[in-house]
């Protein structure tokens, strides 16, 4: 078992995009499933305390999922993925968005673009994220907001839920 697993989080002003690498110790084909399955994709998409609550999943592209990040006390924060890239265990890309209950989007906070390919070596399945801004400050306001230790949270969640997952 790879203990030492790779994690790299990289924010390039220039062209307003965040880089991430992440390895897990586990199958592309089990890492590909926990990203594309909101039945998975719910016990590890939010930081702690935080829950995932999936409401709609169309997964194909020009579909979406839209979703709720919902703290302890019943408080929803609600997004939304459009799916724009498919390719079965191999790359994934969305539209995120904040939304309301509804799912009209928020335009005072940043919509992103986001890419992920999946490659295995030896059992470690890196997945390589690159998550797209349109400005500078929307960039700078996603990391305001905490996004970088947020998410590293919720990686760290889904390596935990891998372990438990694999045969």
């Amino acid at each position: 078992m790879n203990r030492n697993l790779l994690f790299d989080f990289t924010v390039n002003k220039e062209n307003n995009t965040v880089n991430i690498k992440r390895e897990f110790n586990a199958g592309r084909e089990l890492v590909w499933e926990a990203w594309t399955n909101p039945e998975i994709l719910d016990q590890w998409w939010a930081p702690k305390p935080l829950q995932s609550k999936t409401k709609i999943m169309d997964f194909k592209v020009g579909g979406r999922r839209f979703y709720a990040m919902v703290w302890p006390e019943g408080q929803e924060h609600w997004g939304v993925q459009k799916f724009t890239l498919i390719d079965p265990k191999t790359d994934l890309g969305w539209l995120s968005s904040f939304t309301d209950k509804d799912e009209n989007i928020n335009e005072a906070l940043p919509t992103s673009q986001w890419e992920l390919n999946f490659s295995e070596q030896n059992g470690t399945t890196t997945v390589d994220i690159m998550i797209k801004h349109k400005t500078l400050a929307d960039i700078e306001m996603h990391i305001q907001m905490g996004f970088k230790e947020g998410f590293t949270m919720t990686l760290n969640e889904l390596d935990t839920l891998l372990s438990t997952l694999k045969k």
